[in-house]
């Protein structure tokens, strides 16, 4: 008897998380920043974004979600990559930190990497903030302010593709 209650506490378990998996799903926004040539090495230099428009209501809707049953947002993902000149790396930079701000929120730190190894690489991963961003991706649109340190000259101006993987925790359908 004692077995079979374990065993029907195991699939309840494995059953309330594969329903639970179905509540989460991704959002991926791509914005787009350039590092102007001539900025000063060892010196912070920031750049911002244009907004980014969320359409959070339309991505709630085909996840088969609302605003209100939002539990959480979380950054999963930020990938920058230099989408021109088409040989350039980081090299140049000697650290990067993300920002986002939306309209009535406080700026907070979104992702970031210190050191940023010059491995040569067009491609970074940078280490996300673990920030709840809930009510930041419900706005309309956000944008991202860009704060480096270069420990190299930068000669020509270098575009970056920044693009973010959120993480949503929904109640769907009342889940």
């Amino acid at each position: 008897m004692k077995r079979i209650l374990l065993l029907l506490s195991l699939l309840a378990m494995t059953a309330c998380d594969k329903i639970d998996d179905l509540t989460k799903f991704d959002l991926d926004y791509n914005s787009s920043v350039t590092i102007e040539s001539g900025t000063l090495i060892n010196l912070p230099f920031v750049v911002q974004t244009p907004p980014v428009q969320t359409n959070s209501e339309s991505e709630f809707e085909s996840n088969n979600t609302q605003k209100d049953l939002i539990e959480s947002i979380k950054l999963s993902r930020m990938r920058l990559i230099i989408t021109s000149p088409t040989d350039a790396d980081f090299s140049f930079l000697e650290s990067i930190e993300v920002f986002i701000k939306a309209e009535g929120l406080e700026e907070i730190p979104l992702a970031s990497l210190n050191p940023v190894a010059g491995d040569a690489s067009g491609t970074i991963e940078l280490n996300t903030s673990n920030a709840e961003l809930k009510e930041y991706i419900k706005k309309d649109r956000y944008t991202l302010r860009v704060e480096s340190i270069t420990d190299e000259a930068i000669d020509r101006d270098i575009e970056l593709d920044i693009r973010s993987v959120f993480r949503v925790d929904a109640r769907i359908l009342g889940l």
